[in-house]
């Protein structure tokens, strides 16, 4: 029986996917300490900055400083006037951060093509009580206009109050995941809803790669 695989985890490489969300070189006895503090980051931006609607986060460590490269749907929410936002951010972080710490805010323009973006989006139509089917197509056809080459999603759970918890998918286009050279974007996220929690699954495949 074949196994399902995350299609951003099968493609990462310096050639082929965006390469590793985490970039750093430790000691073998500080390695859990860097990656403890990696997922507390992530966390903070999470949970504070949920607004903003954040595809992803790369860490890039150096021995002396954190650069952090947030990619978001709405980047004045993170920033705020005159960069106060940013500021506030950095002391939050320095907390528990010895290292200079440096924000990138970089904005998704196309965030149909984003797998991410397109999940937080049908979970939150979903907690605002909008017909999982109307999101899950609405979302697709916007995905497609953008110019996705395909694209699937899945939403599994109590849809729409049934007693009984069930899967339903729909797919436009092509989803190759067994071709490397083919970047498909993977994201799955969970609504919170009355009668429990509904899990979104988005698959966008957005060509082939620019190098192989």
């Amino acid at each position: 029986m074949g196994q399902k695989v995350n299609p951003k985890c099968f493609r990462i490489s310096p050639n082929l996917y965006k390469g590793w969300s985490s970039v750093l070189y430790a000691k073998k006895g500080d390695y859990s300490k860097k990656l403890l503090e990696d997922i507390k980051i992530r966390n903070i931006l999470k949970k504070d900055y949920s607004a903003a609607q954040i595809s992803d986060v790369v860490i890039l460590r150096t021995s002396s400083n954190i650069t952090l490269n947030i990619f978001v749907k709405k980047p004045g929410i993170i920033i705020g006037k005159s960069g106060a936002d940013i500021e506030k951010l950095k002391k939050a972080l320095q907390h528990f951060l010895s290292e200079e710490i440096f924000i990138n805010i970089k904005e998704v323009k196309k965030i149909f093509l984003d797998a991410e973006l397109v999940a937080q989006n049908i979970c939150t139509q979903i907690e605002n009580r909008i017909s999982f089917k109307k999101a899950m197509k609405t979302s697709m056809q916007n995905s497609m206009k953008q110019g996705s080459l395909g694209i699937r999603v899945l939403c599994a759970g109590r849809l729409g109050g049934a007693e009984i918890a069930r899967a339903e998918w729909y797919k436009e286009g092509s989803i190759p995941l067994h071709s490397l050279r083919v970047d498909i974007d993977y994201a799955s996220c969970q609504a919170l809803t009355t009668y429990g929690l509904i899990g979104v699954k988005v698959w966008i495949n957005r060509g082939n790669f620019t190098k192989i």
